[in-house]
């Protein structure tokens, strides 16, 4: 056994790539699902009435324009098979699935660039003068990953105006809205009871940190296009445990003010800490993780993965992201004793 792995063993692995809430999945669902495994015996489609219930009380969002889907991939799946999207409009760096699942369906992709003298900062004006009819669809992480900035609900609202105009389907994934502060102000849902050509995508997975848990919901006010998306999957296809398990954490309000609590701090406390080095750049994040350039000469992302992951921190270099190169890094927040570790294990190569 080596110098390297001996070390690792010395600590416990923090996955700071996953961007998950460090305060764990919540015990309402785990003792909700302890409770009802008796439920298995029984199609879910029983409980989706109680889980959209649920979702419309969490979200504040209509019953009846609720979709129910077991990931944002199946959704996302979804969405650009049935919709048969030709051209696609993406932001670039995104999440880089957009890409993958557009190209699989055949559909042209076309990325507006965000600017890294601008910090990655949404210009509205900019991408609307972009846009033509002949997109179909247009996809938008808000708060985008990996930049973790956060587009205005104003900007969005003008952006979906014009789609409706166009006839450009606009699918806002909201993955990370719930970490923001005052998400409920932030958030893009009201827009769908004004926009019929708007879709606004959930997920449990990273906020209630149950990637295991398989849900995700749209919400959207038109008919038609609903039943189309819906064509040709499965009805049932969310769990019975998933679906008790959302039931318990969505109602979970300790849980959802401890989990805002614990980031709204730790994001002010690890940016304060590391902004005032000369020797990185911080792109000042709106949700749960935060995006970094490594400025100093000789050292890369790639060097700093490999001298966290000593340590047993797994971050995340962005060189896959298209826009990005090896001087990027991003990371989530996690426990305070874990994030002094971390802030001290990559400003040990930056000093």
């Amino acid at each position: 056994m080596n110098n390297n792995q001996l070390r690792l063993e010395q600590f416990d692995t923090v996955l700071y790539n996953a961007n998950l809430n460090p305060m764990g999945a919540p015990d309402s669902a785990i003792k909700a699902m302890q409770n009802e495994l008796s439920s298995i015996v029984r199609y879910p489609n029983d409980y989706y009435d109680g889980l959209k219930d649920a979702i419309s009380q969490y979200a504040k969002c209509n019953k009846e324009h609720i979709l129910l889907g077991n990931s944002s991939s199946d959704l996302l799946h979804r969405f650009v098979s049935q919709l048969k999207p030709e051209k696609t409009m993406l932001l670039s760096p995104c999440y880089s699935e957009y890409e993958n699942v557009l190209k699989a369906h055949g559909c042209e992709v076309d990325f507006f660039d965000l600017k890294e003298e601008e910090d990655f900062e949404f210009n509205i004006a900019e991408f609307v003068g972009m846009l033509n009819s002949s997109y179909d669809m247009i996809i938008i992480g808000n708060p985008n990953n990996p930049t973790s900035k956060l587009i205005s609900k104003d900007d969005l609202e003008t952006l979906a105006a014009v789609c409706e105009e166009l006839d450009t389907f606009l699918l806002i994934d909201e993955m990370y809205i719930e970490f923001v502060n005052q998400a409920s102000g932030n958030t893009c849902l009201p827009l769908v009871e004004d926009y019929k050509n708007i879709a606004i995508l959930r997920s449990v997975s990273k906020f209630f940190a149950v990637p295991g848990i398989r849900l995700a919901y749209a919400v959207m006010n038109n008919t038609a296009k609903k039943s189309i998306i819906n064509a040709g999957f499965a009805s049932n296809n969310i769990s019975t445990l998933s679906a008790v398990a959302c039931i318990a954490m969505l109602r979970d309000t300790e849980y959802i003010l401890e989990s805002n609590s614990q980031i709204y701090t730790e994001r002010n406390l690890i940016y304060s800490a590391m902004s005032p080095n000369k020797n990185i750049k911080l792109y000042k994040p709106a949700a749960n993780f935060m995006l970094a350039k490594i400025l100093k000469p000789d050292v890369n992302a790639s060097v700093i993965s490999e001298h966290c992951k000593l340590k047993g921190i797994i971050i995340r270099n962005c060189d896959t992201f298209r826009g990005l190169d090896d001087s990027y890094i991003r990371f989530c927040f996690m426990k305070p004793s874990q994030n002094d570790t971390l802030v001290n294990s990559i400003l040990e190569l930056l000093n």
